[in-house]
């Protein structure tokens, strides 16, 4: 049995690295390192793919959410709801724009962020709604989206862990994530479902004047060069990056599909097992699995994880504590137990290796060692 990975890059490389190495060559034999044609060629394969409007790369994930939110000509003082289980990224641009960062429950069992719990939370006051798309599954878009109507509020899609993510609307309508709200935003991290060999991000949009705006923002605020009419950043997705990427978007569906056979056989060897929860599965979304997260619900969570690498099994906490608790977000003033699904979540959640190159001895060796544990 080959070694187990929790993302197998390696593999990954092995079986496209004639197309990345060729596409990497190209750029370094034209020079065009910022820029480049490749750049151009991607945002439109891209937003080919997801049938959005427009795509506009960006430096990195985290750049995508400021520079949405710099777009939208949020200011000090507006309220921007999101989920109090995500990564970090979500909430930081929002306190770095002088925003107020109100956090809401996620729904414990999808865990994403909780449309009954974002009503409650809206006031005269708020401006835009954050949902996060996490772990490769989309949030209850269509309940999100009335009460973005109805309040005239803005929706910011964090979709980095859901490229290529289905959204089923009750009338069978499908939408990609990301491509629902006024600006979707994405990251390229290598670990990614889509990722490059470094950093990289995108922001997508059916508005042209708002996706002008954006390319505007990441460009130092130019529209022509040396003529700045926005407050603007540097951020640009590098040409070398952008030519790895063409080459690993046609692999995307063929990635996720190999994700979703992986989760398919986690879900059927866990089936059994009382103190384990297995990622729920909306019937509005489909499912790519950046992660495949379960709950140890009797305790021993952190016991199962060390047991694990003992039989060199990786896994890893996304994410092991809230983040009102966080030192840096202690100035929200909420108390330690204003979030109780969110506080479950993190003493219980385990992440299991996931990514396409998963063997069937290794996902054997995986699930064994799990229920030797928990079956104890």
């Amino acid at each position: 049995m080959r070694k187990i990975e929790m993302v197998d890059l390696k593999s990954q490389y092995r079986k496209l690295s004639g197309e990345i190495d060729d596409a990497i060559r190209s750029v370094l034999g034209s020079t065009a390192f910022i820029k480049g044609p490749e750049v151009k060629l991607f945002e439109e394969e891209l937003r080919e793919y997801l049938g959005a409007g427009h795509v506009v790369s960006c430096g990195n994930g985290t750049d995508a959410l400021q520079i949405a939110m710099m777009a939208l000509d949020l200011k000090p003082g507006d309220e921007i709801i999101t989920t109090n289980f995500t990564f970090i990224s979500t909430v930081e641009v929002v306190a770095l724009l002088g925003l107020k960062l109100v956090l809401v429950e996620p729904d414990p069992c999808t865990y994403n962020i909780s449309p009954a719990a974002v009503e409650r939370a809206v006031t005269s006051r708020t401006r835009a709604i954050v949902p996060v798309h996490l772990f490769g599954q989309c949030a209850d878009m269509e309940s999100l989206t009335e009460i973005a109507a109805e309040h005239g509020l803005y929706i910011i899609e964090d979709a980095a862990q859901a490229t290529g993510t289905d959204y089923i609307f009750s009338d069978g309508t499908r939408k990609k994530a990301g491509t629902i709200g006024t600006i979707g935003t994405t990251s390229f991290f290598p670990s990614k479902n889509l990722g490059c060999y470094g950093d990289g991000g995108a922001m997508y949009t059916n508005d042209p004047g708002l996706a002008k705006k954006i390319r505007s923002i990441a460009n130092h605020g130019m529209k022509i060069k040396y003529h700045h009419d926005d407050i603007g950043v540097n951020s640009r997705l590098d040409t070398i990056q952008a030519a790895i990427l063409n080459v690993k978007l046609k692999y995307l569906d063929e990635f996720n599909n190999a994700r979703k056979a992986a989760a398919d056989y986690y879900d059927e060897a866990f089936s059994g097992c009382k103190s384990l929860i297995t990622p729920e599965r909306s019937s509005f979304s489909t499912h790519i699995f950046h992660q495949y997260t379960v709950r140890v619900t009797d305790g021993r969570r952190d016991e199962l994880r060390n047991y694990l690498a003992g039989k060199d099994v990786p896994s890893m906490v996304y994410y092991p504590g809230p983040l009102h608790s966080q030192n840096a977000y202690r100035y929200l003033g909420y108390g330690v137990n204003d979030f109780p699904v969110t506080s479950e979540l993190c003493r219980e959640v385990l992440s299991l290796p996931m990514h396409p190159d998963l063997e069937q001895d290794q996902l054997d060796h995986i699930a064994i060692s799990v229920l030797e544990y928990l079956n104890k």
